[in-house]
């Protein structure tokens, strides 16, 4: 059988990859001392006893590692941004880019990940069993322990930092975060009680520079709209895990919506001044909200920990008198206890965007 050139360059990398393992003498990539872990997926796992270093291959996995274990993060998924690199250390800002499965097509540099070796790969996949399936065939080969997380919700994250705290031997300050965590929810649930359904307000989630991109109310993306009382006026399935849906402005026109939120500094900062937004109600009424993306977004996209902050934005803008919170004080704890980033009331005004 004849192998085209452009297909065997593409070929040859990862064969010479499993070649190297097979080299490398016994214990350097096993595990010497070793414990069984059940993970999140109930998987029996063999993990080392004491765990030095850990790739993550999406980024809300890694970002509960850097949230409770800083040092042990062997590799990020994408260059930090400017923003994200005020909160870090030198060390996590110069860690090699390896990559990950996420987004669209992606896929992680593998002789980069050799080199860099973890101790396990955490892996958190939502719902995507043909993704699951092409980590593990990648991966196994190469002698990680694959560990699985549960993070497809923002009420698993209690769980799920309880699990890593004990895993990556943090259980200290696992705990404070799961507190916090759990303290979120019980907000949430209180504020579901009291909005009943035909008095949630409308939201439209508005994506990309001209605010023409949003996500199904059935989308991870938008979770936080529902869990805060809100009523995502784009109702649908999501087509994929991608989301941003492509929608009109005349579909916008007449979901009407009493309140839009964006991440787009561009879009925000031209809203009340575009025509083609003047007649939606949230503009008339100025209740037109960014989303805080410092360090990372609090909102969506990445899906993180940093929702546990963003729901008690998202309560406070949309029902300020029921949910009173100082979220200058509020947004200063968080940091503190999150991100061990201590913030004076003028730093987390302008997070906050005040």
């Amino acid at each position: 059988m004849k192998i085209s050139t452009h297909k065997f360059y593409k070929i040859i990398p990862y064969y010479l990859i499993l070649i190297l393992i097979q080299t490398i003498p016994a214990g350097v990539y096993g595990i010497i001392h070793a414990e069984e872990i059940i993970d999140m997926k109930g998987r029996k796992v063999m993990v080392p006893d004491v765990i030095r270093s850990v790739y993550s291959v999406s980024p809300p996995a890694t970002c509960m590692v850097y949230a409770l274990a800083p040092d042990l993060i062997a590799a990020l998924n994408y260059p930090p941004r400017t923003e994200e690199k005020k909160y870090m250390s030198a060390r996590i800002q110069n860690l090699p880019v390896i990559g990950g499965w996420f987004g669209q097509g992606r896929t992680p540099n593998l002789e980069t990940l050799l080199q860099v070796h973890p101790d396990i790969v955490l892996v958190w996949q939502w719902k995507r069993s043909a993704t699951t399936q092409k980590i593990e065939q990648t991966l196994t080969p190469l002698g990680f322990p694959i560990v699985y997380i549960q993070i497809d919700t923002l009420r698993d994250y209690s769980n799920a930092f309880e699990f890593l705290g004990k895993l990556l031997n943090r259980e200290q300050r696992s705990a404070s975060l799961v507190q916090y965590a759990k303290q979120t929810m019980g907000a949430l649930d209180s504020l579901q009680a009291k909005i009943p359904d035909a008095k949630r307000i409308s939201v439209y989630y508005a994506e990309g520079a001209g605010g023409l991109c949003t996500d199904c109310s059935a989308s991870i993306h938008a979770e936080l709209i529902p869990l805060c009382c809100g009523k995502n006026v784009h109702v649908c399935e999501a087509k994929d895990v991608f989301g941003m849906e492509k929608i009109s402005a005349e579909q916008i026109i007449q979901y009407n919506p009493q309140v839009i939120i964006t991440r787009e500094s561009s879009f925000y900062n031209r809203i009340y001044t575009n025509p083609c937004w003047k007649n939606i109600r949230a503009v008339q009424e100025h209740r037109v909200f960014q989303i805080p993306r410092s360090p990372f977004d609090w909102f969506d996209r990445p899906p993180s920990f940093m929702r546990l902050l963003g729901a008690r934005w998202l309560m406070n803008k949309l029902y300020p008198d029921k949910y009173p919170v100082d979220m200058i004080e509020e947004t200063r704890t968080f940091y503190r206890l999150f991100l061990n980033k201590a913030l004076d009331p003028k730093a987390a005004a302008e997070i906050l965007y005040l």
